[in-house]
């Protein structure tokens, strides 16, 4: 069970939470929602919760609550810029289908 970020993924976290001036890494999940059923969350956390389970990558912390871990694990993280769009990519070997939007996805 893991969850990894690419190298590009991980410095543009590391330079965020650099210039945010706190905290401890990334946090990653899934909600219920969207026209395919579920749809990631993605913040930046400021501590550990009791119930997280910890994965590390290229030296960044991410935190995956217990529920979500079997919707993505095995999940790599990219952060890519095409053209004038930038963003995270999720790579994730879980899913069976993503809407026409590219916001939720079933697994």
């Amino acid at each position: 069970m893991a969850i990894t970020l690419t190298e590009q993924a991980a410095n543009h976290v590391s330079g965020f939470l650099s210039k945010r001036g706190k905290g401890v890494g990334l946090r990653l999940g899934v909600r219920t929602t969207g026209c395919s059923g579920m749809a990631y969350k993605l913040e930046f956390a400021d501590g550990v919760n009791p119930d997280d389970l910890e994965f590390e990558s290229h030296g960044v912390k991410v935190l995956v609550d217990p529920k979500s871990l079997p919707y993505i694990d095995g999940t790599e993280l990219d952060y890519a810029k095409e053209g004038l769009n930038e963003g995270f990519k999720f790579r994730n070997p879980n899913v069976k289908d993503e809407c026409g939007c590219g916001e939720s996805f079933n697994v």
